[in-house]
């Protein structure tokens, strides 16, 4: 017997959305809203295409993270319920319920209600349409139906956050009681684009989610416990919204100078942090970046890798006037963290001290644009006692089982070799190491 009255209720729940409306204009969603339509219409071709294309869509899950909650089709309801950017998402990361208004949350509970009933309409699909199809023996297939619900992904590590709000939302027996903890996770976790990814590119028109940005955390990384400290301690002070700098971390390459900054995501991720890529080349786009940033409400860095300018370059111009304050002033939820190899950013030549009137103001304009920058962090490269601890710190981190001495002579020979030293020349002879040693086995 199929269960038409639960089919209709669900075609009907996908068109009462009002503020999560994007879910239904999502392909799979639609797909098998139109499924149920198809079976209610008796159009047997039509229903055996579309379970195929529909499951042809969730077999997607085999090759993504794996789910976080129940089968593909729950999980990525899930994941657009949770990841919408609607008027009520964003009103959340702001103020809770109770000061909303009363017909933003009735619309709320009501949008809820419909999306449980499309939670549910995964479970009635795959027997509706195998029973269905039982009806007309020309296109039965021979064998079971394919089953998304058996589809599995691959092995990732899922946000906290989000992993207990999905859980909630499958465990809840009415889902327009859930208006408040939904509103909670959006208010810590952020709304659309900025509660999906917590890493941004800018790439000259908008900002592009980074979907597995650097694995690297602060607790991979020795040695350099200053400078750390330095930038750690700004930034507590600008999450809390207190006065805080622009940081520039010069010094020798391959000291983890760019890591420090990228380690502060994980760190700081969970409590409203977001980082922003900006090439020198867009510097210049910085008012259509902050016109963006601005409207959120979680704290951005906007991370610049890198920085250094020739002499023919004139983007330094722009780097001066978002530090020293434009017409476009930099937001407060916004501060700047650049990395460079070169103390002075910009290559001073001897042209610039010939051929000016005012040659003096050139040079000086030029040599003192680190000098706009708060606080200077510096990394130097380590002696040979600090290449050698960072190299057995990294050996420790990865259990790798090899003596002491043989350690140290290898780890001087590679540097020898390799790229000097410094904490990236460690981590490539670890990196050797490691595989020399799998080899082996």
């Amino acid at each position: 017997m199929l269960p038409k009255e639960e089919l209709f209720q669900a075609q009907l729940a996908l068109r009462r959305l009002c503020l999560y409306r994007s879910v239904a204009d999502d392909p799979v969603v639609w797909t098998a809203v139109q499924l149920a339509e198809l079976v209610q219409e008796d159009l047997p071709l039509q229903v055996l295409e579309t379970y195929h294309a529909l499951t042809g869509m969730l077999a997607y899950a085999e090759v993504a993270p794996s789910g976080d909650v129940g089968d593909p089709w729950q999980d990525h309801l899930l994941d657009l319920i949770i990841y919408d950017d609607n008027p009520f998402t964003r009103k959340a990361e702001l103020v809770s319920p109770k000061e909303m208004g009363t017909s933003l949350v009735e619309a709320v509970k009501s949008d809820l209600g419909c999306l449980q009933t499309l939670y549910h309409l995964g479970d009635l699909l795959i027997p509706a349409t195998a029973s269905f199809l039982q009806d007309h023996p020309k296109i039965r297939p021979e064998g079971p139906l394919p089953d998304w619900k058996t589809f599995q992904g691959m092995p990732a590590d899922h946000r906290q956050d989000v992993n207990q709000i999905k859980t909630l939302l499958a465990m809840e027996g009415d889902w327009t009681e859930l208006v408040e903890p939904l509103a909670d996770y959006y208010a810590q976790g952020g709304a659309g684009l900025f509660g999906r990814f917590w890493g941004f590119q800018w790439d000259g028109q908008e900002l592009v989610g980074i979907p597995n940005p650097d694995p690297i955390r602060l607790a991979d990384l020795i040695d350099y416990e200053e400078q750390r400290r330095v930038v750690l301690r700004n930034t507590e002070q600008f999450l809390r919204g207190l006065p805080a700098n622009n940081v520039l971390l010069y010094g020798d390459r391959g000291t983890g100078k760019s890591s420090t900054v990228k380690a502060l995501l994980h760190e700081y991720g969970s409590r409203g942090l977001r980082l922003v890529e900006v090439a020198k080349q867009m510097l210049g786009d910085f008012p259509k970046i902050a016109a963006v940033l601005s409207k959120r409400p979680q704290r951005f860095i906007v991370f610049v890798d890198d920085l250094s300018f020739d002499e023919d370059e004139n983007e330094y111009k722009e780097l001066k006037a978002i530090l020293e304050g434009s017409l476009t002033a930099r937001p407060e939820n916004v501060l700047i963290y650049a990395t460079s190899n070169r103390r002075h950013l910009v290559k001073e030549t001897f042209s610039d001290r010939d051929g000016e009137l005012h040659r003096q103001d050139t040079v000086q304009e030029k040599l003192s644009l680190a000098d706009r920058f708060g606080i200077t962090v510096t990394y130097l490269a380590p002696d040979k006692a600090v290449y050698l601890s960072i190299v057995e710190g990294l050996a420790r981190q990865h259990g790798l089982a090899i003596d002491t001495p043989t350690l140290h002579r290898r780890a001087l020979e590679w540097e020898v070799w390799n790229n000097g030293r410094s904490g990236r020349t460690a981590r490539q002879f670890i990196d050797h190491l490691i595989g020399e040693l799998a080899l082996k086995v």
